[in-house]
């Protein structure tokens, strides 16, 4: 237990949690509920965002805090990673017509130029290394502290990011602005990832030294697309084109015959983590198949190890007594985990149900669902009487299971809802006991992840990455790598 003094300050510090849970914010519709619960999550990204953020005082502009959380725990950092997952979702956003957030976009651009270039104990830009830190001080400056690093996933989701705003802005005929602002960047963690992805390092939750599924699968994606993008700059990108079919290559080594194996570790865990369902939504192609290769979410073997996963925690949490197999539940990062006791975590709850609304996206394109031995658990545990074989989307079977899979996807948002204060404010975790929010409050990650959830249920989806022209296994796997060359990006003119 904290120490009087220490909870107190615990209390008083931004983001703590301390608004109770409102039981009328539960029976309003789902649908509203998503509507209303969007347009805070959105605010309370940009409240996150230095450095006009409402709740983010000193960070740097451009900047993006993981919470304004200060005390148990200290998050009043700038994560890589989470900085480059929540600016794709805005960069999504805006393609899809918010123009407001330009501003909000290029200002993290801008900032991402100076990070490259702050040395620490990671390394420096000289040959690349300094990219695999995972965090820094809101003020862009290093931190110094004991942590686990390098984690490797953060060029690869930054390249994806920038690359995206990157084509837009290609599009609509700002080729010279993407050369001169955006691809010195992406070429330097297009560099990283080609020359250190055969290298180990820390997991998303940054526990485990290792190989991450998470790392692999969204180091091939940024490969895949750098390599179009840079094409399309009439650059080159030597790296992506030789490394890229290696990596789907490793990326086969963590599938077991029913799951992913999140971390190939000798970690004592069961391997079944949520860290598979992020990284299937982060691989989706609305432009895919169901591919395995590429672990898509309408794949079999995504949908097999969203059921294992999801029942790993079915009868782990008392919110979740009762449940039944097909039935939401709430989900946490892995079984074993103990971290600020061990909780649901809002995001991975809704990755769950992430995975399923881009399953049905790809059905629906496709005009048709695949069931094989590898998936029937999944559709067996929605429908038992559920058989093997080819639906057509003119079929009674086909529409049935659809509206069971979406029904059992918004069981998944349902919970968020349930456990989800009535100020829509979103932390990091909620009590397995009684659902109260705990953990670092306003987390930007969270109020992301809705944002994506929300955007795929209603069928707004990103472009496609390039999937179907890298889903093709080598016969033979090499842990070849690329040496890169790398230069300061400059901070440019917009």
């Amino acid at each position: 237990m904290l120490p009087i003094n220490v909870l107190a300050l615990a209390l008083l510090a931004p983001g703590a949690i301390s608004t109770p849970l409102q039981p009328g914010r539960r029976q309003t519709s789902l649908s509203s509920f998503i509507q209303s619960e969007s347009s805070v999550a959105l605010q309370g990204v940009l409240d996150n965002i230095g450095a006009n953020g409402s709740k983010v005082s000193g960070a740097s502009s451009g900047i993006v805090v993981a919470s304004p959380s200060k005390v148990n725990p200290d998050y009043f950092y700038t994560w890589t990673r989470d900085g480059a997952l929540t600016l794709k979702a805005l960069i999504d956003a805006f393609i899809a017509g918010d123009s407001s957030l330009e501003s909000t976009i290029q200002e993290y651009i801008d900032a991402q130029a100076q990070l490259q270039a702050v040395s620490n104990p990671s390394g420096d830009l000289s040959d690349g290394s300094g990219l695999g830190e995972p965090k820094f001080e809101v003020n862009i400056t290093a931190f110094t502290g004991d942590w686990g690093r390098p984690q490797r996933d953060g060029p690869a989701l930054r390249a994806t990011a920038l690359i995206a705003y990157g084509n837009h802005l290609v599009s609509a005929g700002e080729t010279s602005t993407v050369k001169s602002n955006i691809w010195p960047i992406v070429q330097n963690d297009l560099n990283y990832v080609a020359q250190y992805w055969n290298q180990t390092g820390f997991d998303l939750w940054e526990e485990i030294e290792g190989s991450s599924f998470f790392t692999i699968a969204a180091q091939h994606r940024a490969l895949v697309e750098g390599s179009a993008f840079a094409s399309s700059l009439d650059e080159s990108c030597t790296g992506c084109d030789s490394q890229a079919p290696q990596l789907l290559c490793f990326l086969q080594d963590f599938w077991n015959g029913t799951a992913v194996i999140s971390n190939l570790a000798n970690d004592g865990r069961s391997g079944l983590d949520a860290n598979s369902l992020i990284s299937t939504i982060q691989a989706f192609d609305p432009e895919a198949a169901c591919d395995d290769t590429t672990f898509q979410p309408c794949s079999e073997r995504a949908l097999s190890n969203h059921k294992l996963v999801v029942d790993s925690f079915r009868s782990l949490y008392s919110i979740n007594s009762g449940k039944s197999a097909g039935s939401a539940v709430a989900i946490g990062r892995y079984a074993e985990d103990t971290y600020q006791g061990g909780n649901p975590w809002y995001l991975a709850t809704l990755a769950a149900a992430e995975q399923l609304y881009d399953a049905l996206y790809q059905w629906d394109k496709q005009g048709s669902l695949s069931i094989g031995q590898t998936s029937l658990p999944f559709f067996q545990a929605l429908d038992s009487s559920t058989a093997t074989g080819n639906y057509s989307s003119s079929s009674s079977t086909y529409s049935s299971l659809t509206s069971a899979v979406k029904t059992y996807a918004d069981g998944f948002v349902s919970i968020v809802q349930q456990y989800t204060p009535s100020n829509g404010s979103l932390a990091e975790q909620f009590t397995r006991d009684d659902g109260t929010p705990t953990s670092a409050g306003d987390l930007t990650w969270s109020y992301a992840a809705f944002l994506t959830a929300g955007d795929r249920r209603s069928g707004t989806v990103p472009s496609s990455w390039g999937s179907s022209t890298a889903n093709e296994v080598p016969s033979q796997c090499s842990g070849s790598s690329a040496s890169g060359s790398y230069s300061t990006p400059s901070v440019g003119s917009w």
